[in-house]
């Protein structure tokens, strides 16, 4: 191989490794990573949700109250869902 050869395959390889190396160091916005936050943000909110709801049905069998343990429970799923969505968000806002 002639040195204009290894010269511009050394050349062509660097910039490849340089364009990649500033794409790491600054990732751009997809629309589709945008879907993934918000997928992200609806499952956190409602695995508790459902949870309490079912936490909620057997509880009202197996200890009843005066009160509904699955509305109570799914208002709690709510809260602690919003919760952990809230700081999902605030740990990925710098990113």
């Amino acid at each position: 191989m002639s040195k204009d050869k290894e010269n511009d395959s050394a050349a062509a390889i660097r910039r490849r490794a340089q364009r990649m190396q500033e794409s790491r160091d600054e990732p751009s916005y997809s629309p589709l990573s945008g879907l993934g936050v918000f997928g992200v943000i609806g499952w956190s909110v409602a695995i508790p949700t459902v949870g309490g709801a079912f936490l909620g049905v057997w509880l009202n069998k197996v200890a009843p109250q005066d009160f509904s343990w699955p509305i109570a429970l799914i208002l709690g799923g709510v809260v602690v869902g919003a919760m952990v969505a809230w700081s999902w968000i605030d740990k990925n806002r710098d990113k």
